[in-house]
């Protein structure tokens, strides 16, 4: 018998459209309820994103094409202000019970110490592969109990001090003695192997002999002595191996002067470094605008002052289309958290890097803040002119793995939600209420329904308005 869809409808109840209308109204609601709290907590339609990433490829669209960054490279690098884990980072964790690193992140470091330090030399095959196992293991406890395992077997071993430097010093001033340390190892290391003809194992050690001056250099400037540290990393700068060339050692060298209020020095650092050519970072953009921040101080003459903040402006917009998630961490609208290891050029964890340490600069620059709060409003108000690009899906999710679940992610350019999507969803929500209770109470329901129309009769209104 063949089915007749006329025979089917005209069975229908009035309460199976009393039912359906509630329900799509329900699903509708939730759908606008979970798309505003995704709006308001990624910056970015949920809906939106699906399609573009998901759909759009099989429907022959460009995908999400048009959100990846510039030449389409995420690539990760090492933030050459890292902290120290044992005497910095874990403070946030004894202070707190926040994990100030992500998984991510320090497996990277992993990766990146088994690559600069892995290769054995030597006859001390037991310590070098004690250390191995430091590298990988992912507990702290572990990495200092395998490090203390390859003192034991190699007392001179200068890779096993600096782990211990990083990871189970308490302060910055007993990381920095066990580095001098390590040092002294180091270099008498380096020496014996140079003179016995190991080039491999020589390198290898002057790789770590390398990364415990960078380690001492980084100390210094911590515990106050901006001299020391100026000068070692001036020589780390002219003398540094190929495995630190990876590392940016003149943002180091930057940070140091700028606390030394050396700002002649600090603008030859950025030419000699512009001159090399080496990829552009956040340290350099905003560093040289400060720089003319500078110069367009109050004690300046009117016409002076005036082409001087136009020129420290234009200076400012470069830098924020560089990257502009750093001016809300320079004007503290936006809380700050411990930079990772490892950062996104352009993204929001190397926004979180820069300021950590340069906010005191900015403040230190009389006009400074004020010049980038002007440029920083005129950015927000061009909206996504200012940064085509730079907030893709790549960058964000690059970001989420990169700094802690505590820290909110910044997203450029901003999207508000719409107003109405509220709205929208709590109107979904009364139209499915009202169709449970004509479904739950079906004769008071149509009682409500007879008061509600009669109230809204238009035509005593007519008769009034005639009357008037």
């Amino acid at each position: 018998m063949m089915w007749d869809s006329s025979t089917f409808l005209g069975a229908l109840t009035p309460k199976f459209y009393v039912a359906l209308t509630g329900t799509s109204s329900l699903i509708s609601g939730l759908i606008l309820i979970f798309e505003w709290w995704y709006f308001r907590k990624y910056g970015t339609s949920f809906i939106e994103q699906v399609s573009l990433t998901h759909l759009g490829p099989w429907l022959g669209g460009n995908g999400a094409q048009g959100t990846e960054p510039e030449g389409g490279d995420c690539k990760v690098w090492r933030n050459p202000m890292s902290l120290l884990r044992g005497a910095e980072y874990g403070r946030l964790w004894s202070a707190a019970r926040r994990a100030p690193l992500t998984y991510y992140d320090m497996n990277l470091s992993a990766q990146e110490h088994q690559a600069w330090f892995g290769s054995g030399g030597g006859g001390a095959g037991g310590a070098d592969e004690a250390l191995a196992r430091a590298w990988r293991e992912r507990e702290p406890a572990t990495r200092v109990a395998c490090a203390r395992a390859a003192l034991a077997l190699r007392p001179d071993c200068a890779a096993a001090l600096l782990l211990l430097a990083e990871e189970d010093a308490p302060t910055v001033l007993e990381a920095e003695r066990v580095l001098r340390r390590a040092w002294r190892a180091g270099e008498a290391a380096w020496r014996a192997l140079a003179a016995a003809g190991a080039a491999g194992a020589a390198r290898r050690e002057a790789a770590v002999l390398a990364h415990v001056k960078r380690r001492a250099a980084m100390c210094a400037r911590r515990l106050g002595r901006l001299r020391d540290a100026a000068r070692l990393f001036r020589e780390l700068a002219r003398d540094a191996p190929p495995a630190l060339h990876a590392l940016a050692l003149h943002e180091n060298l930057i940070e140091v002067l700028l606390e030394q209020r050396a700002y002649a020095d600090v603008q030859a650092v950025l030419a000699r470094y512009d001159d090399v050519g080496l990829p552009r970072s956040a340290t350099v953009c905003y560093t040289a605008a400060l720089l003319r921040a500078r110069a367009a101080s109050p004690s300046a003459g009117a016409g002076a002052r005036a082409h001087a903040e136009a020129v420290a402006l234009e200076a400012i917009r470069r830098a924020i289309e560089f990257n502009p998630h750093v001016p809300e961490y320079l004007l503290e609208l936006r809380p700050l958290t411990l930079p990772p290891e490892h950062v996104l050029k352009r993204g929001d964890s190397e926004a979180v890097a820069y300021a950590f340490w340069h906010l005191r600069h900015w403040r230190a620059a009389d006009g400074a803040l004020r010049l980038l709060g002007a440029a920083w409003a005129a950015a927000e108000r061009e909206g996504a002119d200012a940064g085509v690009g730079r907030a893709g899906a790549c960058l964000q999710c690059a970001d989420r793995e990169l700094l802690p679940a505590h820290h909110t992610l910044s997203v450029f350019p901003r999207r508000r939600a719409p107003a109405l999507l509220p709205l929208a969803a709590a109107l979904c929500a009364a139209t499915a209420l009202l169709a449970l209770l004509a479904h739950r109470w079906p004769a008071a329901a149509a009682q409500a329904a007879r008061a509600a129309a009669q109230a809204l009769d238009p035509r005593p209104l007519l008769r009034l308005l005639t009357a008037i």
